[in-house]
């Protein structure tokens, strides 16, 4: 009786092992994912004003802007297959003018367990970048 009870001890803590490492991969994948997007959301500025007759021209960014092209890039990569559920947040944007911020959600169904949480489990990852122009 105390075997069976030891192998049911054990099969639960790998089980929530299993479960626990699928949500932390699938976050790394994700944020890995918002890494890229948030950089090629910053690559979509656009050239602001000369700071003075002998500057250099700045790099300008709009949160609708990032925002597309950050939708755009998902949809290259096929982002949106790879994903349960997966969505841009509405903190996408850009702040201040000059960062792209990418904030992802996806869902996660971690294994065994799916069960129990069959809308899985919500995961959310942020990426900053930031274009800079220089010769």
């Amino acid at each position: 009786m105390l075997i069976i009870g030891y192998v049911l001890l054990a099969l639960l803590l790998a089980t929530v092992v299993a479960a626990a490492s699928s949500v932390y991969i699938e976050h790394k994948k994700l944020l890995s994912l918002a890494d890229a997007a948030s950089v090629a959301a910053a690559d979509s500025f656009t050239l602001g004003q000369l700071e003075s007759a002998a500057g250099s021209p700045t790099a300008i960014l709009s949160g609708a802007r990032v925002r597309s092209a950050a939708v755009a890039y998902l949809d290259r990569t096929a982002a949106f297959t790879r994903f349960s559920d997966l969505a841009v947040a509405p903190a996408t944007g850009s702040p201040d003018g000059s960062t792209a911020v990418v904030v992802l959600s996806a869902a996660v169904h971690p294994p065994v367990v799916n069960f129990l949480v069959p809308d899985g489990i919500r995961i959310e990852a942020s990426s900053t970048a930031r274009s800079r122009l220089t010769r």
